[in-house]
């Protein structure tokens, strides 16, 4: 395929589990970018301050931000992203948590449990 043919977007998937040992820090940090964010309003501000003081999970998806990840890569613009984070129990040890070609793939939209926690920035201006 010439490079006429092949696309130009690019699909980059990533997959990290952290280990949160001060849930209080986390969550204060998220509560700190919330009040620093001039673009929420009133009511936004009161839902993310409850999200974020609830669940670490949900501190972590706010906290995390692929325009951070991905800024400062010269010839790239971000077009759209969407995050999601969640308790899980993990087990390095375990081959289940061994990156295969199922996990290249693999795009879980949701666990079963409420679990899943999503944020979207689709249709990027630019």
């Amino acid at each position: 395929m010439s490079t006429a043919e092949t696309s130009r977007f690019v699909r980059l998937r990533v997959e990290l589990v952290l280990e949160v040992e001060d849930e209080d820090a986390v969550m204060a940090a998220a509560r700190r970018r919330i009040a620093e964010d001039e673009q929420l309003g009133a009511l936004e501000r009161m839902r993310a301050e409850g999200a974020v003081t609830e669940d670490t999970a949900e501190a972590l998806a706010y906290l995390v931000d692929p325009f951070v990840l991905v800024g400062e890569v010269p010839g790239v613009e971000l077009q759209q992203a969407s995050w999601s984070s969640e308790h899980i129990e993990y087990d390095p040890d375990s081959p289940d948590w061994e990156l295969d070609e199922d996990d290249v793939d693999g795009d879980d939209e949701e666990d079963g449990d409420g679990g899943l926690n999503r944020r979207e920035y689709p249709g990027f201006p630019g």
